[in-house]
């Protein structure tokens, strides 16, 4: 093949928390590289699904989710969300065909005048509505600005997903392959494993406890047919600590039961999996830890 016939770009998907983003990645890479849960600001990090044929390489960033953010890492995961869309040559911005339009959603719309770049509305979540209910959602959101195209789609079930690669390879322009064959993401194992035990504090634990936890691997050692990992939670207060052990230990083994078998499926071997908690105090409010812990954008402090 002539490489001047090879096209890439960079696709970012934006939307608010919940309206399937990180499953739209997911179902895209064919496999787990980003946590789901039906709690509000799962994504925290910018996170790349790279999809690669003989013809072109699409690389899909999954934002987090935009909202009113209510601590300095809200703040963070909004700047980032923002950061992908000024960095990226076409927009698919994310609806959930469930509910009706809201105010955060419109202001976003409207923002999206403001990038001179293609943009496409994916509604998903189309499983769990009749048809009838898409069109006055379409009308609605295409009264507020022009898209380039609509597609109604279902991130968990895969429906519409080839649609939705057609109309965004419509846009694409011969490029550079920026990535080898074989990635589908750009983040290392250690840090999918560190966001897989998130993911299973946030499906385990209610209210505010799990979004106060932050993950830190301090050993991820490969022995033979086994990988041995030692892995503490950060929370922000003694009594979530408490919360996450559980009563004799129960929660802590939970999670770490279902994060060990996501994290051995990711690895294709047997995987050892300590987990340890720790009290960070208000930690999600502290420029020096929000760092730490690996939420940067890479700017000087």
């Amino acid at each position: 093949m002539n490489g001047k016939d090879f096209k890439s770009g960079f696709v970012a998907i934006v939307g608010m928390p919940n309206v399937g983003k990180s499953s739209l990645l997911n179902c895209i890479a064919g496999q787990k590289i980003a946590i789901i849960s039906d709690k509000p600001q799962t994504t925290r990090n910018k996170i790349l699904a790279i999809y690669t044929t003989e013809d072109e390489q699409i690389i899909f960033t999954d934002t987090p989710g935009i909202h009113t953010p209510h601590n300095k890492l809200g703040e963070y995961m909004v700047g980032e969300a923002k950061r992908s869309i000024n960095e990226t040559d076409i927009i698919v911005f994310m609806v959930d065909a469930t509910r009706k339009i809201q105010d955060m959603e419109r202001q976003i719309a409207e923002g999206l005048k403001n990038y001179n770049v293609p943009c496409i509305l994916a509604i998903n979540k189309i499983d769990l509505v009749r048809k009838e209910k898409l069109l006055p959602l379409i009308a609605d959101y295409s009264s507020i600005t022009p898209f380039d195209a609509v597609v109604p789609i279902s991130a968990k079930k895969g429906d519409g997903i080839d649609l939705l690669l057609n109309d965004i390879r419509e846009y694409l322009t011969e490029g550079p392959k920026f990535y080898y064959d074989d990635m589908i993401t750009d983040q290392p194992e250690k840090q999918i494993a560190a966001e897989i035990i998130r993911e299973k504090l946030l499906w385990n634990l209610d209210k505010e406890v799990p979004h106060g936890t932050a993950i830190e691997i301090e050993k991820m050692q490969e022995k033979k047919n086994i990988t041995s990992i030692s892995a503490v939670i950060y929370c922000e207060k003694n009594s979530h600590k408490g919360i996450i052990i559980g009563k004799n230990g129960d929660m802590l083994k939970r999670v770490g039961s279902m994060a060990r078998e996501d994290i051995q499926h990711m690895l294709g071997r047997k995987v050892f999996l300590e987990l340890w908690v720790r009290v960070k105090n208000d930690w999600r409010n502290s420029d020096f830890l929000i760092r730490n812990f690996g939420y940067s954008n890479g700017e000087k402090s």
